[in-house]
């Protein structure tokens, strides 16, 4: 299985640090023209496009042989991303339109877009935590690198490119881990995890994972954001970007939190973790005014996939199953009707008068659909699938 590993670069020049930025400005304005040549002349194939344009990219920009191989490499991806967007329809709700604009023009990339090196370009010294990194300015060796412990041991199995990122100033190398997955046990039983906005998490063993703490942080955010929005001023503006990040940062770090907790607890009981499977919940699902801003800020799909990727690596099995009902049927005599939820917190069975907090009944239901799933022998292993 693939992992990401992020470290960060600290030049120890100011020099170096223009360079490396040079170096990204010159890479992704290659890649515009390369881009603008490909759309033109319908270049979208790989040896076509180098044919065309290499010699050009390398004299017009000042790159050297490896990085315009690179910078042609990645046109010819960008167009092979959107090419498979527009046939699989992942382009939102205005689907014909978008992607009528999508083909009209071509693509373009920022100035301060990712780069992606190969071994030729970029050197890792995993002892001395240093990387030597082509620029327009030259080859730049030694520059130090930061990272946790645990990422210095992934970068061990590095393979393949790593791309330079930069942002708020900063820079970064961002490498693909190819790390062998074990093979998934034989579940005891399952750890059924109802997923919500007020309670983030619930499993069926009673444990509450509240999402008040998480909410409060994104109110906050929202209302800085309306006051930066009316000001409309470029530092305004930066400042608004610096809050998106901080705020996904957030979040991303608390959905990890909890989707270690989750697979620390299947593991530690020999269970597997069962999840609902809500692809298309946002196109399903009505919300109040009030309430849509929560709704469309849900990163279910992020807290998911966290589980799903740190069981994988845990040899935990995950089972996805359908969703519908959870919150209406009574996981004792499962009774369904929708007034058996009496109010968000409170589940009371019309039937057998059980009562229940809402979500830890939910949790219970989506178990016990895993155990009969399994039991079927229809058994749905790790995906590997992005959702």
């Amino acid at each position: 299985m693939k992992f990401v590993a992020q470290v960060q670069l600290l030049p120890a020049s100011a020099p170096d640090a223009d360079a490396l930025a040079a170096t990204l400005r010159a890479c992704n304005r290659a890649a515009n023209w390369v881009s603008a040549v490909a759309h033109t002349r319908d270049l979208k194939r790989r040896n076509e496009l180098q044919r065309a344009v290499y010699h050009d990219t390398k004299s017009a920009f000042g790159l050297a042989a490896q990085p315009a191989v690179r910078v042609i490499k990645k046109v010819v991806d960008a167009y092979a991303t959107l090419s498979a967007n527009i046939r699989a329809g992942n382009l939102g709700p205005e689907g014909s339109s978008r992607r009528r604009r999508a083909e009209s023009k071509p693509v373009r990339f920022r100035e301060d877009a990712a780069q992606p090196y190969d071994d030729r370009i970029l050197t890792w010294n995993l002892d001395a935590r240093t990387v030597s990194v082509w620029t327009v300015a030259g080859r730049i060796k030694g520059i130090p690198f930061v990272c946790s412990p645990g990422t210095l041991g992934l970068l061990a199995r590095r393979k393949g490119e790593s791309d330079l990122v930069m942002r708020d100033g900063m820079f970064f190398l961002i490498a693909t881990i190819d790390v062998p997955e074990p093979a998934a046990y034989e579940p005891r039983g399952w750890l059924g995890v109802d997923l919500g906005i007020v309670n983030i998490a619930t499993t069926s063993d009673g444990r509450i994972m509240s999402g008040r703490k998480i909410n409060r942080y994104r109110e906050r955010h929202r209302d800085l954001r309306a006051k930066l929005q009316k000001k409309r001023s470029k530092s305004a503006t930066r400042a608004l970007k610096r809050l998106r990040r901080r705020e996904a940062r957030h979040s991303a770090q608390h959905n990890h939190i909890i989707a270690k907790k989750i697979v620390h607890t299947a593991e530690r009981t020999s269970r597997g973790v069962a999840l609902e499977d809500l692809g298309g919940i946002r196109q399903r699902v009505t919300a109040k005014k009030d309430q849509r801003s929560k709704l469309h800020s849900w990163a279910f799909a992020q807290l998911g996939a966290f589980v799903e990727y740190k069981a994988r690596r845990a040899g935990v099995p995950v089972l996805f199953v359908d969703p519908r009902n959870t919150s209406r049927q009574c996981s004792e005599c499962r009774h369904t009707h929708r007034t058996n939820r009496v109010s968000q917190a409170r589940f009371a069975c019309r039937s057998c008068g059980v009562v229940l907090h809402a979500d830890h009944n939910g949790s219970r239901n989506i178990r016990r659909r895993a155990d009969a799933v399994w039991k079927r022998g229809a058994v749905n292993r790790p995906r590997t699938a992005a959702r």
